[in-house]
């Protein structure tokens, strides 16, 4: 594990398109089709990385909270699923349903979505507006694995608020930290 920090999408970047499939109902899935009525989420995850799993509740409640207010969440993992298999669709499917992910979990296995959006690690964040321009890219909340500090959402949470609420979005944002991508050879 190499710790990663996000590369910071500058903001008002329109969001990358793309079409992926969807781990858990075998569907292909497209931005347009998933984006939110005013925010959409884009969380680069994967199975494996401690960073993700010390998060994981907090992206269930995101997905419980969001979409009723206008927010869609959407799940992609583009890890080498060969080299990790942990990461795998089929494991993805079954951590969605266990973990009762209410959001997309897609398998980006080109990895060309990825460095569409020039993710960097997982988890990587990145908020768009109902223009689908990035308003947001950074961290969760300061919590790490080990560090004590609770897991809120703060962060991510208070970017979605002002955008859901009509407000600007601060622009003073920090990088998201965790396992690099996997990235094929």
């Amino acid at each position: 594990m190499a710790l990663t920090p996000s590369n910071m999408m500058p903001l008002g970047t329109p969001a990358p398109d793309f079409c992926l499939p969807d781990t858990v109902s075998g569907d292909e899935l497209c931005l347009a089709e998933i984006c939110g009525e005013v925010a959409t989420v884009i969380m680069f995850i994967c199975n494996h990385c401690p960073f993700v799993k010390h998060v994981q509740g907090e992206l269930v409640k995101l997905g419980q909270e969001y979409p009723s207010r206008g927010g869609a969440l959407v799940a992609i993992s583009s890890n080498d699923a060969g080299q990790y298999p942990e990461d795998s669709p089929e494991n993805m499917k079954s951590l969605a349903v266990s973990m009762g992910y209410a959001f997309p979990y897609l398998y980006d296995e080109t990895q060309h979505v990825a460095r569409l959006f020039d993710a960097a690690c997982t988890p990587d964040f990145y908020v768009f507006d109902q223009a689908l321009e990035c308003v947001y890219r950074g961290q969760l909340d300061e919590s790490r694995p080990g560090n004590d500090i609770p897991v809120t959402g703060t962060d991510l949470r208070r970017a979605l608020d002002a955008l859901l609420e009509g407000r600007t979005v601060d622009p003073d944002q920090k990088p998201s930290v965790g396992c690099n991508i996997k990235w094929k050879a």
